[in-house]
């Protein structure tokens, strides 16, 4: 028998064509489930409380990662039942309908006052020391001769009422920029605002069209008066986001 006359049905750009998506499809499959270490598993709303979703493929076995400061993180993280039920209730059955937040809607964490359960640490620089912290804490930094100095003045809500008077400023000492302003609310408490939510005027006084100057009373607080921890940072902006639609009634958009 010849051999040589056999006909092979395949090339070598055919096969390479098949290895190639082969391959994609493998790819596809694993960053999918990669990106279930965050997030998951589901919980399914419309069944008992206990009941999780995964879809396919199933979630990854949990990986162990270094941090940089110290310390071991696992995902993805086990699931613990029992979290805080949301502070909000739904305008109608069905999914992706609005909800609506109960209880002081600043404080809901729903809508754009969501926030995320961060580490409950404060972030910290490449030599390990908290990255944002008060004026007062470091002596190194502090305002250009040119800005106005906020520190002693008013701070306004949207109203024009007076919510409080600044106390001191906060800076990031990796990035050199002030990141939040402290304020004493008019009740007393020490409260932080974001500077992203400021406009301070030429003579110091700021105004934060976020929330209305009774508000900053409500402001979630910090356990540490010179340290912010990373889930402390997600709620303060979070309260003034919230505050963005909640602040008053007119600034939510009718559901109907």
């Amino acid at each position: 028998m010849n051999f040589g006359a056999i006909a092979f049905p395949f090339d070598i750009a055919q096969i390479a064509i098949w290895l190639f998506w082969f391959f994609f499809a493998g790819l596809i499959y694993y960053l999918h489930r990669e990106d279930k270490r965050e997030g998951y598993p589901l919980e399914d709303k419309d069944a008992s409380p206990h009941s999780l979703v995964e879809g396919f493929p199933a979630m990854p076995a949990p990986k162990t990662y270094l941090l940089a400061h110290g310390g071991t993180v696992s995902v993805p993280r086990e699931w613990t039942p029992g979290r805080p039920k949301l502070q909000a209730r739904e305008t109608s059955p069905q999914d992706g309908d609005p909800i609506i937040p109960t209880g002081n809607p600043l404080l809901a964490g729903v809508g754009p006052g969501a926030w995320a359960d961060r580490a409950d640490v404060p972030d910290l620089t490449l030599e390990g020391k908290p990255k944002i912290v008060p004026l007062r804490a470091d002596p190194h930094f502090g305002v250009v001769g040119r800005d106005p100095d906020p520190r002693g003045r008013a701070i306004l809500g949207a109203d024009g009422e007076v919510g409080g008077k600044v106390v001191d400023l906060w800076v990031d000492r990796s990035e050199y920029i002030f990141r939040y302003i402290e304020l004493e609310a008019t009740n007393g408490r020490r409260v932080l605002v974001p500077m992203t939510f400021c406009r301070v005027a030429g003579d110091g006084t700021v105004r934060v069209q976020a929330i209305l100057g009774a508000q900053f009373a409500d402001v979630p607080g910090l356990r540490h008066p010179d340290q912010i921890t990373l889930l402390e940072e997600d709620k303060v902006c979070a309260y003034y986001g919230a505050g963005t639609l909640f602040a008053t009634p007119d600034r939510a958009e009718p559901f109907m």
